[in-house]
């Protein structure tokens, strides 16, 4: 399996960056575009990188925040037969805690050919004998909010991210699961599915270096998970609970990882 980081805030790499998360991923079955950043740069680091996004044959949205799905009508135009994976919630009202929406554009839904694109998941659902998405369950640990709201019926609330979904990828007998930030918390989602290899966000860029950033550290480290965090994990986070970590690694944008 090869994975290749197309977004992601920083990169070793002279290549432009953006706050946002795009994965390219190859299985032995299948071409993978999991998120795609906030617009255009997913593409354009694409073709970079060598990577044929016309032969992508699934495109799969971990939850419905612009730094996640803002390429996602652009990728839509680029390769016309690829079905575009999204929860049902994923078009919600969704903000920041300053009152800055941060959701997906609500207009592309105007548009029939965009439309007729999305798969819409409501739970768990096997694809096929390598691919699974996953949804939350009931939470373990209370990690928070981060401050994240949606609105419902005019009012704006604490977000419970029922918009995020987890792909999950099983090959040679090891259960690999793709996050986008794991909003629902990280050590809820170790807990949850167990995974041999977990790739994404951790979500700890709020977090002050603390006892308690400590604390996730140990659990996470008490797991025989092995990591490749990227993105809002926040990279003063990531130093600060790399020595804690044995099994971290960090996925900058550019960079290739082959499990």
């Amino acid at each position: 399996m090869r994975v290749v980081s197309l977004v992601e805030n920083t990169s070793c790499h002279p290549m432009r960056t953006e706050h946002g998360l795009s994965l390219y991923i190859e299985t032995e079955k299948h071409r993978i575009l999991f998120d795609t950043g906030q617009g255009t740069l997913f593409a354009e680091n694409a073709e970079k990188l060598g990577v044929d996004l016309s032969a992508v044959d699934l495109c799969f949205l971990s939850h419905g925040h612009y730094d996640h799905g803002g390429g996602l009508k652009l990728f839509s135009e680029m390769n016309r037969s690829a079905p575009v994976i999204v929860s049902e919630n994923a078009f919600g009202h969704y903000y920041e805690q300053d009152g800055r929406y941060v959701g997906l554009e609500r207009r592309w839904l105007d548009d029939e050919a965009f439309r007729s694109r999305l798969v819409l998941t409501r739970g768990d659902e096997r694809l096929d004998d390598e691919l699974e998405i996953l949804v939350p369950r009931r939470r373990i640990l209370e990690m928070g909010s981060a401050g994240l709201k949606v609105m419902r019926e005019g009012s704006l609330y604490p977000d419970d991210f029922l918009h995020e979904q987890y792909l999950r990828i099983e090959e040679r007998g090891r259960r690999i699961l793709i996050s986008g930030c794991s909003h629902q918390g990280i050590i809820n989602i170790i807990e949850w599915f167990g995974p041999d290899v977990l790739i994404g966000g951790f979500h700890f860029m709020t977090h002050d270096l603390d006892e308690k950033l400590r604390e996730y550290a140990e659990r996470l480290d008490s797991y025989d998970t092995e990591y490749y965090t990227c993105h809002c994990t926040g990279t003063r986070q990531y130093e600060y609970i790399r020595p804690l970590v044995r099994r971290l690694h960090y996925l900058a944008e550019g960079d290739e990882i082959v499990l």
